[in-house]
């Protein structure tokens, strides 16, 4: 992926960040969950569905979000500079890692860090600095 330093706005992802620190804030307060997007879309699949609809709702807020963003703006250039395999490779590996971390990267990082959970706090500072070394060593030594 390729970021397009000279038409960055920091204002917006600060702004951007302030929504969903705030979406994250109301959604526990409302809802009582932690708005872990692996926990959520992973509790459609469990054989209780007695809170399928919110689950079924806050996914569909998911996909909907980027049209209603078209009407507004275009949505950005994006460009992922690897191939089919190595994405279907590294998914499976992020899959079995927030299945092994309990949780991803939006309930650790967002709302685990928020709460001061060392949990979510070490798993954190796992995914990032996994990603670090893993970008590290694919660019820098694989030259990939």
């Amino acid at each position: 992926m390729i970021i397009d330093w000279n038409n960055f706005t920091p204002w917006t992802a600060l702004a951007g960040g302030v929504l969903i620190g705030i979406s994250a804030a109301l959604f526990i307060l409302l809802n009582g969950r932690i708005a872990g997007i692996t926990g959520i879309i992973g509790g459609l699949f469990r054989p209780a569905m007695h809170d399928a609809g919110w689950r079924i709702v806050f996914t569909m807020g998911l996909i909907i979000a980027p049209i209603i963003w078209l009407l507004f703006a275009e949505l950005p250039n994006i460009e992922i500079d690897a191939g089919y395999n190595l994405l279907i490779v590294a998914g499976v590996i992020i899959g079995f890692g927030t299945r092994y971390g309990s949780g991803c990267t939006s309930g650790h990082g967002v709302c685990g860090i928020s709460r001061l959970s060392p949990r979510s706090i070490i798993a954190t500072l796992a995914f990032m600095g996994t990603g670090f070394l893993t970008a590290f060593i694919m660019r820098h030594l694989l030259g990939a």
